[in-house]
């Protein structure tokens, strides 16, 4: 889905990105995973690269040059349900923030890169029903 204009731009992506993960870091399931991921002080060079990734995403920017798969899977100790909670918040954040076809544009690509980082982390071919830990 192509994102539309003009309300999606920088500023406003920005100001959404800050108004989710301040939500994050507040969430009792998944603020302590980021807590123990990415300290206090790293945080804002953390979200240069968080608006890095999604203005390149959507914005089409190319400012994101990294490897999302790979940070999350060092990150061990994910589980389904942290996924769950995250896109929750980001579904009400973005809903809260644009009109409904942007935030549905927006949670749309989030479900997608949701679902390739779980298949990545979860899917195991080799365990009954598909999912377990490496």
């Amino acid at each position: 889905m192509p994102m539309p204009d003009p309300i999606l731009d920088e500023a406003a992506l920005a100001a959404f990105l800050d108004a989710f993960y301040a939500r994050v870091r507040q969430d009792p399931l998944i603020g302590p995973v980021f807590a123990a991921a990415v300290p206090d002080a790293a945080w804002p060079r953390h979200m240069a690269t968080i608006r890095d990734f999604w203005s390149s995403v959507l914005l089409k920017t190319g400012r994101y040059k990294g490897n999302p798969f790979g940070k999350h899977q060092a990150l061990g100790g994910l589980e389904p349900a942290h996924f769950a909670r995250w896109l929750g918040l980001f579904e009400a954040t973005a809903a809260e923030r644009f009109p409904p076809e942007i935030a549905a544009a927006l949670t749309e690509r989030a479900h997608r890169i949701g679902d390739s980082l779980k298949a990545g982390l979860f899917f195991r071919p080799d365990v009954p029903g598909g999912q377990g830990r490496p």
